[in-house]
């Protein structure tokens, strides 16, 4: 039965159907929205086309004219990695001030192209590139969450008019706690009984927002407050 199994043919796709696969598996594990079966999918379906591009004689047939025949792959993966970014467009969404899915979309457009090298036959390639962008999306996680960063935390904080802080004492109380305010801004609400203060603080620690939601849990002039670190 093997005997007449078009290697050729199978082996790019099978190659495709691992690489997929493996690289899914981490998204899946990591509860990410695309998952093993989309990259799999969507590697091998890079694949299909590119094998199909490659033996493109084959599948017009005797009958075609031979000077309409243009046999270039490239043209096809342009199509497949362009077409792919409707597909990374779906998993990337807005949410607040911050942006999630990127690093999904980018997976699976890494994947469409590993599927593209496994169509043409670029095994050296392809099998570097599958465990490059395992590395960078498993092994790379560790040393991403260690690395220095600035983050952002979004404050709100509602006070009785008669008793709000002003925006001088504010300041001296993320100050006192080295958080650095980029703007602050005023609101009157609940007809005009309570003042709110909104600022998004820069280098804002764990152990800063603790202590920051202590001494406003301490504060009677404090009636509501929300303190929101903006997720990766």
């Amino acid at each position: 039965m093997f005997e007449s199994v078009r290697w050729e043919l199978v082996a790019p796709v099978l190659g495709a159907l691992l690489a997929g696969s493996a690289i899914g598996v981490e998204r899946s594990f990591r509860a990410h929205p695309a998952g093993f079966r989309t990259h799999a999918l969507v590697c091998v379906g890079a694949s299909l086309l590119m094998v199909a591009a490659v033996h493109q004689i084959e599948w017009m047939g005797p009958t075609a004219p031979s000077d309409i025949i243009r046999i270039d792959p490239v043209r096809m993966a342009h199509g497949i990695l362009t077409g792919i970014g409707f597909l990374c467009g779906g998993v990337i969404f807005r949410e607040g001030f911050s942006v999630h899915g990127l690093t999904t979309a980018a997976s699976l457009w890494v994947t469409s192209a590993l599927g593209v090298l496994y169509g043409v036959g670029f095994y050296s390639l392809a099998v570097g590139g599958t465990i490059a962008a395992l590395v960078v999306l498993s092994g790379m996680r560790w040393l991403d969450e260690r690395l220095p960063r600035r983050s952002l935390v979004d404050l709100a904080i509602r006070y009785r008019r008669d008793g709000a802080w002003t925006e001088a004492e504010l300041n001296a109380v993320l100050g006192d706690l080295r958080l650095k305010p980029m703007q602050v801004s005023h609101r009157l609400l609940d007809e005009g009984r309570l003042i709110e203060h909104v600022a998004t603080m820069r280098g804002a620690g764990r152990v800063q927002t603790e202590e920051l939601a202590r001494r406003l849990c301490s504060d009677d002039r404090v009636v509501e407050f929300a303190i929101d670190p903006r997720p990766e």
